[in-house]
């Protein structure tokens, strides 16, 4: 299994239909749960494990995506209420040196179990021609809205497998 990856990269090359969607949508809203679940019997030396050599720490990857997470929303309102917004990345890695990172991770799970209920209220109400609005990325160009729909129901299952496969090989 390739640690880095370990359900893979994204991919989707077929036709973004709304059933589509709403399986993608039912992933993001299933995550913060799926996450909790996963980290609830961790203690702080195994939080403090990089789920591979030379990665983030379990605590890291929680915080991550609670910040990742926040970026995301912002950008598919953004892309909601403005013509093609260019959207303003940021350095994950330097986030992920800073000193909110070594906090407990019960705020970014609260975080997140608030921030993916407003998120998936967002989702489910978009129109068809909502999700072909856009945004540019950048470093990776035009994003539609339904399309970053995937890439964050993917993201979600790719650091969560992080978290759950570091469990299953250490015997957690």
């Amino acid at each position: 299994m390739d640690m880095k990856y370990p359900i893979g990269t994204f991919q989707f090359d077929d036709e973004i239909t709304s059933s589509v969607t709403n399986v993608w949508i039912n992933e993001i809203e299933a995550l913060p749960r799926l996450l909790r679940e996963a980290v609830k019997d961790l203690d702080n030396e195994q939080l403090e494990t990089p789920y591979r050599s030379g990665g983030w720490t379990v605590r890291q990857v929680i915080h991550h995506l609670a910040d990742s997470h926040m970026n995301a929303y912002i950008r598919f309102k953004l892309a909601l209420t403005e013509e093609n917004p260019i959207i303003k990345p940021y350095d994950e890695t330097k986030w992920a040196e800073l000193s909110d990172y070594k906090l407990p991770i019960e705020p970014s799970l609260l975080l997140l179990e608030t921030l993916h209920k407003r998120w998936t209220t967002l989702l489910r109400g978009l129109t068809p021609a909502d999700m072909e609005k856009t945004f540019i990325h950048p470093e990776s160009g035009k994003v539609s809205i339904g399309k970053n729909i995937g890439i964050y129901a993917w993201h979600g299952k790719h650091h969560l497998a992080h978290i759950t496969s570091l469990c299953n090989r250490k015997g957690w």
